[in-house]
């Protein structure tokens, strides 16, 4: 059964722990990306993520969900494309403004790194009782509600590594 939050335990301390639980979902993120193939670096699957919810997405328009100049964009999707899993469209009726479209083997690499999470992630909260892991679903699905970015790039460049 879920605790009321302790009131004698300093938020900072329960920053850190929180901290702490979600350095290990994001070492589970890492691990299962690694697995993928073609093998991409996060920037990647975030701009193939968020031209898959907007299909319509032009490459400034990405740059700016990416928090990334316009040029680090362009050169993003010149690798997606070269590997298969974005093309640039135009558009009815005016052929100088281009939107991105996810290919099927993009939208492949996709489902896979969604199934190898979602396994991953079942098998690590087995151990949570039922009504804790109902709760945390409902909190984390109330973080994009108080403010937090619903797909936020961590540390900019810090943790990407370098981008093919």
């Amino acid at each position: 059964m879920c605790r009321e939050p302790d009131p004698e335990i300093p938020s900072d301390v329960v920053g850190r722990q929180i901290v702490e639980a979600v350095e290990s979902l994001v070492g589970l993120w890492f691990s299962t990306v690694e697995e993928v193939r073609p093998r991409l670096p996060p920037r990647q699957i975030r701009a193939l993520r968020a031209v898959r919810r907007r299909p319509a997405l032009n490459v400034t328009a990405l740059a700016e969900h990416l928090s990334i100049g316009l040029p680090a964009a362009s050169r993003l999707c010149d690798r997606l494309e070269a590997d298969g899993l974005l093309r640039r469209c135009e558009r009815p009726g005016d052929r100088r403004e281009v939107h991105l479209e996810v290919t099927a083997q993009g939208q492949r690499v996709l489902a896979d790194i969604t199934e190898r999470l979602s396994v991953r992630l079942a098998a690590a909260f087995e151990v949570v009782p039922p009504t804790q892991r109902a709760r945390l679903e409902q909190v984390l699905r109330t973080l994009p509600e108080a403010g937090l970015p619903a797909d936020p790039e961590p540390g900019a460049d810090a943790d990407a590594g370098p981008e093919r």
